[in-house]
């Protein structure tokens, strides 16, 4: 078949698929969530094997884990959201001033007074808090949801166990596909330790900051930073609005300014600067294709896509590109180093060694020259350690 066909049916099937993730977004993304999770915490259930418990009690810690991490989550949302929809409708008099002297500034600069009435309308205080109740009932109306992942967790957890034979047999057959999903799972753990980590990290200084600098929900704040930086490249920009927008009326615009400066100087020096060090590492994605991965899977799925974009790429990339020997071109342009992983450690290896050779070199050659042996002088009939002006021993005697 002509290539360029090919190139078309490929791109046809693509649009299908994507077509169909969408149409099902409601059971992908909360059933890959529930896969994370278990992913996440199957470490625990193996270091409990080997240290001699049986099979039923591992499971039994793998389930009892993942739903209080689960109940946690959801605890936190759903106490975050209720406490900031009855906080908020509190600051309605304050919002009013205030954007009545910001409307009034615009109209010294010559903006038409309907289109500032027009703004001023649908910047009303009211409609966001009717917003935010309408959020807090659609979470409260999803249990259907929440019970479907619940059972789904307790049915992977449960299998979680037999995942081992379970590649064991497929690696007999499929061994690059085992070899994949290892990559995966092992990349996923790590992207998820070293941002939860960081995450709360950034959770507490956000929080200390925002309670030592008077801006209500201090605790709300912080959880939402924590949550938000799972989210890649503007995950910084979604938890700093909310705190901004409430110092704004609690303090006024220089209140809002410190607050922006603060999680900055947190935000950037713990997620743009260390962080990445450590996820480059475990991911193993360039900076592109993370931000792309984003758009692209919170669009397909939604606010959960864009949560899960790291896993969900690094899936992708391992059953579309690890697996085919004739795909691992495409992993070039996926990787964040532009050199292969291992001619960058063959280069490394080789910069080592020839470091060494240097450094051998130079402490060769700054050795001082060995000391010049003593020399004795001699006279016919003398011994060579005898002292000069001594006398010589007698002749031996003949016969």
């Amino acid at each position: 078949m002509p290539r360029a066909l090919i190139l078309l049916l490929g791109a046809a099937s693509v649009v299908i698929v994507v077509a169909g993730i969408r149409a099902v977004a409601w059971l992908i993304g909360p059933a890959f969530m529930a896969l994370i999770i278990v992913i996440a915490v199957a470490p625990v259930q193996g270091r409990l094997r080997r240290r001699g418990w049986p099979g039923w009690a591992t499971t039994l810690v793998v389930v009892l884990l993942v739903y209080a991490i689960l109940g946690a989550i959801a605890i936190g949302l759903i106490v975050s959201v209720a406490r900031l929809a009855t906080e908020l409708p509190q600051y309605a008099t304050k919002a009013d001033a205030l954007l009545s002297t910001a409307i009034a500034n615009l109209a010294k600069l010559g903006i038409g007074p309907e289109q500032l009435a027009q703004a001023k309308g649908s910047l009303n205080l009211g409609k966001i808090a009717g917003l935010l109740g309408s959020l807090l009932a659609g979470v409260a109306g999803l249990a259907s949801t929440l019970v479907f992942l619940l059972a789904l967790l307790l049915f992977l957890s449960v299998e979680s166990g037999g995942a081992g034979d379970r590649l064991a047999s497929i690696a007999r057959e499929r061994p690059r596909v085992t070899e994949a999903l290892g990559r995966f799972a092992w990349g996923t753990r790590q992207y998820l330790l070293v941002t939860t980590v960081f995450g709360l990290i950034v959770a507490v200084l956000d929080s200390v900051a925002l309670a030592i600098l008077g801006v209500p929900l201090a605790v709300t704040w912080g959880l939402l930073s924590f949550i938000t930086n799972y989210i890649p490249n503007v995950g910084f920009v979604i938890g700093v609005i909310p705190p901004a927008v409430l110092a704004l009326l609690q303090g006024g615009p220089t209140l809002a300014l410190i607050v922006v400066l603060v999680y900055c100087g947190i935000n950037f020096v713990v997620q743009s600067i260390i962080q990445p060090r450590f996820i480059g590492d475990a991911v193993g994605l360039s900076v592109t294709v993370t931000f792309l991965a984003l758009v692209f899977w919170a669009w397909l799925l939604g606010p959960l896509g864009a949560i899960l974009a790291i896993p969900l790429t690094l899936l992708c990339k391992a059953l579309l590109v690890d697996i085919d020997p004739k795909a691992r071109w495409a992993d070039a342009l996926l990787r964040a180093t532009p050199k292969d992983p291992e001619d960058a450690a063959a280069d490394a290896a080789a910069k080592a060694e020839r470091k060494q050779a240097r450094r051998r070199r130079r402490t060769h050659t700054d050795e001082p020259p060995p000391a010049p042996e003593p020399v004795t002088h001699t006279t016919p009939g003398r011994p060579a350690g005898a002292a000069g002006g001594g006398v010589a021993p007698p002749p031996i005697p003949r016969g």
